[in-house]
């Protein structure tokens, strides 16, 4: 069986890309987004004109695709345009739409408690804990390794994680003890000769990969609907939920930051529009407007 040969414009983008460290997920994107200019229009894209790249984007936007996929594929595009053609006047035709900045879906404490309690298996619940108790992505979560645990120090090292960045947070007690729990209970036959540091706390079926952020979600979507929670959340809801509830809690804001490895205090921030416990708080001026009751002298 003979592979189809990559066109030499597309390996000449890939080399740009690893030679700049890209991610495999930046890549794929990347890649795709350029595939979808082309299929667009029906020829190579080195051969498109301004015109035709102004065209293109008005395309995106009556074809109804959302503002945050459509940045996506003009950044791809515009990387296409810029580093591997080296074409500044196509890339400088590509803009950027401003994208809406809606407050994101946060759970309460008692939703999540039922989150929890509805896991059907030691597995989901101790992944769960994950997100929801240490602030973890989907994809940091799965990818994790028995070695990432520090006992001693009570501390997880999150290794390579968004912006191929590291960092470190807490380990509460009650997620240790599940994990210990879920580590005498996970099967070793296809990693058996992994060192135990090396192995991944939750490995994919029959496979020495780790399990997929896909089988994850799954496995969250129907834990959800066992706990009979109705909201739009995904995976990424836990993690909003605990920054939300730690700044709930008087949290410094910095600390939540380090937390979560935002490089921006301003994206750690906006948690305050969704804290709502410190919402409640907050005194209306209306109620400044309210007279005074005058408190009545006891008859003596």
């Amino acid at each position: 069986m003979t592979s189809t040969p990559v066109p030499p414009l597309r390996q000449r983008m890939i080399d740009d890309m690893q030679a700049r460290n890209l991610g495999p997920a930046s890549q794929r994107s990347h890649i795709a987004s350029c595939k979808r200019f082309a299929v667009w229009l029906g020829r190579c894209p080195g051969t498109a004109s301004a015109d035709e790249v102004k065209a293109f984007q008005l395309h995106l936007i009556e074809s109804k695709a959302s503002i945050c996929n459509r940045n996506r594929i003009m950044t791809g595009v515009k990387f296409l345009f810029r580093v591997t053609l080296r074409r500044h006047d196509l890339a400088a035709e590509i803009y950027h739409l401003k994208e809406p900045q809606k407050v994101p879906v946060v759970l309460s404490q008692d939703e999540v408690k039922r989150l929890l309690a509805m896991a059907g298996s030691i597995k989901v619940r101790a992944m769960l804990s994950l997100s929801y108790g240490c602030g973890l992505r989907a994809g940091e979560v799965v990818r994790l390794k028995a070695g990432d645990i520090d006992r001693d120090q009570e501390i997880i090292r999150v290794v390579e994680a968004k912006g191929r960045k590291d960092r470190n947070v807490m380990l509460p007690d009650d997620v240790l003890a599940l994990l210990r729990q879920w580590w005498c209970e996970r099967r070793c036959r296809h990693d058996s000769n992994v060192p135990p540091a090396e192995r991944y706390l939750f490995p994919g079926r029959g496979s020495r990969n780790h399990l997929t952020t896909r089988q994850y979600g799954r496995l969250f979507q129907h834990t959800v609907s066992a706990a009979g929670i109705r909201k739009p959340v995904t995976l990424h809801t836990l993690r909003h939920s605990f920054a939300t509830h730690l700044l709930e809690r008087g949290v410094d804001i910095r600390k939540i930051q380090a937390l979560l490895g935002h490089d921006k205090l301003e994206t750690t921030a906006r948690y305050a529009r969704v804290a709502t416990g410190m919402i409640a708080e907050i005194e209306s001026p209306l109620e400044g407007l309210k007279p005074e009751r005058r408190q009545r002298s006891k008859k003596t």
